[in-house]
């Protein structure tokens, strides 16, 4: 498989780093609430960049590489849309004010991009010296499918688990009732105190690191190279800003997406299974040896996969909220 050389994989993430601060900037400068049609037209920009960077990696590393991106991208963008339905609850719950809320989004995402960069590091080193690592991730994908199909009361428990670590935030740090702007520090009787940004910044951070936990392995399923696992999540997370406005109340329509979320969690989770048969190493499964007849699916049914589950989930979901709108009048 052709690899990428290591210039153009600086210069690329210096780039793409580059345009997120621009965007932080422009966000930290002129704090708003971003009408439709911007938030449209910011999605459609970062969506037809990250086609533009796919076109790219098919000149420069071939087809296999340039299709591993893509799977990676559109796996990360779907579940990054979960993320949203999380989000959308914390902001409730801590009332944040619509104008700032782009910020609170954008500093979460630099947060998650650390955080991210961190575990892809770490899990690239453990799957380049442990390849059975490949069962492991398997079978926690498999169970996260099961969890996200039978979701129960899953978002409304992760907004509690962010309490928890707020009623320790208060405990420890002083805290003023209310915002002021977007400042994280406010004084008050002339003490300085901080303000309820702080805790929703922390709110936003570990969200995006529990779901970093599910996205990670699932990408790693689909390459195994860093530099495609980082630039798929970025290009995945640098337009979730933008989609939070432009979805908004549209979330609860997509009652049908946590299906197709599940199915691609749960097919990536036997690719991996099968892909650690394939180059087995365990001493108590078949001796030791590769599992011969274990198939490798290749990049391309990935991506097929991944395309159409979640474009069956989304027409259902439109299907299933265009019946009932009709519906209520005549009832």
């Amino acid at each position: 498989m052709p690899t990428l050389d290591p210039w153009f994989q600086t210069i690329t993430l210096a780039a793409l780093v580059l345009l997120l601060v621009a965007d932080l900037l422009i966000i930290v400068k002129r704090p708003h609430i971003p009408a439709p049609r911007e938030s449209t037209l910011w999605v459609v920009f970062y969506v037809t960049l990250a086609l533009v960077f796919a076109g790219v990696l098919w000149i420069v590393a071939g087809g296999e590489i340039a299709g591993q991106f893509v799977a990676g991208w559109l796996t990360e963008y779907s579940l990054s849309i979960d993320n949203l339905f999380v989000f959308v609850l914390l902001m409730g719950q801590f009332s944040v004010p619509r104008r700032y809320q782009q910020q609170v989004l954008m500093v979460g995402i630099i947060i998650a991009l650390v955080l991210r960069g961190l575990f892809i590091l770490v899990g690239a080193t453990i799957i380049e010296n442990f390849s059975p690592i490949f069962y492991l991730f398997g079978a926690f994908l498999v169970y996260t499918a099961i969890r996200q199909a039978f979701p129960g009361d899953d978002h409304d428990d992760e907004a509690q688990r962010e309490t928890l670590i707020v009623r320790m935030l208060r405990r420890v740090l002083p805290m003023s009732e209310s915002y002021d702007g977007n400042r994280i520090t406010t004084r008050v009787d002339g003490k300085k105190v901080f303000t309820p940004m702080i805790i929703v910044f922390a709110a936003i951070g570990v969200t995006d690191l529990l779901f970093a936990i599910d996205s990670i392995p699932a990408i790693f399923g689909i390459t195994q190279s860093p530099f495609i696992v980082f630039t798929a999540n970025l290009f995945a997370l640098m337009g979730l800003r933008q989609l939070y406005f432009l979805l908004g109340d549209l979330l609860d329509r997509l009652r049908y997406l946590h299906y197709g979320i599940a199915f691609i969690l749960a097919f990536i989770g036997v690719k991996l299974v099968l892909h650690a048969m394939h180059v087995n190493e365990l001493p108590f499964v078949n001796g030791g040896e590769p599992i011969e007849w274990a198939p490798e699916i290749s990049t391309w049914v990935s991506l097929g996969v991944i395309v159409a589950s979640m474009a069956v989930a989304t027409i259902a979901s439109l299907v299933a909220a265009r019946r009932e709108g009709t519906a209520t009048p005549s009832e």
